[in-house]
């Protein structure tokens, strides 16, 4: 194995797409191509690769996967600033929990994106 690009399930792509950069994400590919409403997007900080896909746009395909969105996946994401990370964005989004230091030494923070996600940022 050489790396992990979950592919995750939205509602909206743009309006995703738009929460993640304020999160310093950069679009690195969108479908279709050319200005029309994507259907799936790759973005990119640093190292992290995520990539959003239309629930609509996959469903016809796979019907097994037809759910709620948002709440079954947690994304543990790490960073070298968690206290400028936690300041730069906590009046933009939704805080779940503050930084703390948990009893195995890491300093954690939690959000929830635009579709329900959970995202962990530690140190």
């Amino acid at each position: 194995m050489e790396s992990l690009s979950p592919n995750i399930y939205v509602k909206d792509v743009s309006n995703t797409m738009e929460f993640y950069r304020k999160l310093g994400f950069k679009s690195i590919m969108t479908l279709p191509e050319g200005g029309e409403e994507p259907v799936w997007a790759m973005m990119q900080n640093g190292n992290v690769t995520i990539m959003f896909e239309s629930i609509k746009n996959i469903e016809g395909r796979l019907p097994e996967i037809s759910r709620q969105i948002g709440g079954s996946l947690l994304l543990y994401i790490k960073v070298q600033d968690i206290n400028g990370l936690f300041e730069s964005m906590k009046d933009q989004v939704t805080v779940l929990q503050e930084p703390q230091k948990t009893f195995y030494g890491a300093t954690e923070f939690m959000i929830q994106d635009c579709n329900g996600f959970v995202l962990t940022f530690a140190d």
